[in-house]
């Protein structure tokens, strides 16, 4: 397999080097299976002849017109984390240039991947329209305004779509790159894994911090003050339009274009986010918590934190 690496100026030095070791360390560890797939040829490949990390390291790249068709394009995630300067360095002529290189690319059968920021550059070639996608989860008001066009899902870490894998923020990179080698041999990628310490985790939700996202509006803003208050009362869209001040329908679309959910949906994550906070930090049975934040038992509670956490009472407390 040969594999491309689309290392951009400013590229963020966690992301790169994320990508490179976990595939130099499934190389390296290939050997020892008894149906050992062949190695990854990975390619640092630049749209400029100088390219350097965000914190000023050369990376040594070789042009994208001197390389042959890769079988895999991955995008690490650029430097610029915050909504004001990645839309600044997004604006830049090499990214441009990257878009069309990652459409060739495309065209020509390969499949392409990015994490974190590097979702932004994919986006920016239009082949993610239409298809699902996450991305880095404070990032995600920026990234439907920008691209509505695109299904995205910020709670997952990794998401599967055809020819394209998006990746969420910072560490998913390790994520990314293990879908790689998992595509060729399962049993290497769950070796390198073992090797590396990447436990499997699917979902971004429990990193999430909710009021973050609701800065991108002051109704959505609103809307989460007015739900935190109403945790153990429970839900109504009618109170809660009244309480921010808009009609019901007007605050359902603005949930859904920053957040991209129901209000039901947001105020079924404040509780999630509360039970977990509860889980880590006191000593209250399921049952105690569920009451505290408006449910009747424990066993709904139990399957939303399953449902949207991935994992359980058991592993959460063992977390704390």
């Amino acid at each position: 397999m040969r594999l491309h690496i689309l290392v951009l100026d400013g590229v963020f030095d966690l992301g790169l080097a994320a990508l490179t070791d976990t595939l130099s360390t499934a190389n390296q560890l290939a050997g020892s299976l008894a149906q050992a797939p062949a190695p990854v040829e990975v390619a640092l490949v630049g749209m400029r002849r100088r390219v350097h990390t965000a914190q000023g390291l050369t990376v040594p790249v070789v042009s994208v017109h001197r390389v042959a068709k890769p079988d895999v394009v991955l995008v690490p995630a650029l430097g610029a984390k915050m909504p004001a300067t990645l839309a600044a360095r997004l604006a830049h002529a090499d990214v441009a240039d990257a878009a069309l290189a990652l459409q060739q690319w495309w065209r020509s059968g390969a499949v392409a991947g990015a994490a974190c920021t590097g979702t932004f550059l994919l986006a920016e070639s239009a082949l993610l329209d239409g298809q699902r996608a996450t991305t880095s989860w404070w990032l995600a008001p920026m990234f439907r305004q920008r691209y509505p066009s695109v299904m995205l899902d910020e709670s997952r870490m990794l998401v599967n779509s055809g020819r394209l894998i998006t990746a969420g923020a910072a560490l998913a990179h390790l994520d990314l790159a293990l879908s790689v080698v998992r595509s060729r041999s399962p049993a290497l990628a769950a070796l390198a894994a073992r090797y590396l310490l990447i436990e499997a985790r699917g979902s971004q939700a429990e990193f999430v911090i909710a009021d973050h996202l609701t800065h991108a509006d002051p109704v959505v803003e609103r809307f989460e003050g007015w739900a935190r208050q109403q945790l153990a009362q429970g839900f109504s869209l009618a109170a809660a339009a009244i309480a921010v001040g808009v009609s019901k329908r007007t605050l359902a679309r603005r949930l859904h274009s920053v957040l991209g959910k129901t209000p039901l949906s947001y105020f079924q994550d404040l509780r999630v986010e509360r039970a977990v906070q509860l889980l880590r930090t006191g000593s209250e049975s399921i049952d105690q918590i569920a009451e505290q934040i408006g449910y009747s038992d424990g066993v709904t509670l139990r399957l939303l934190l399953r449902r949207k956490l991935g994992r359980g009472v058991r592993e959460l407390r063992a977390r704390a």
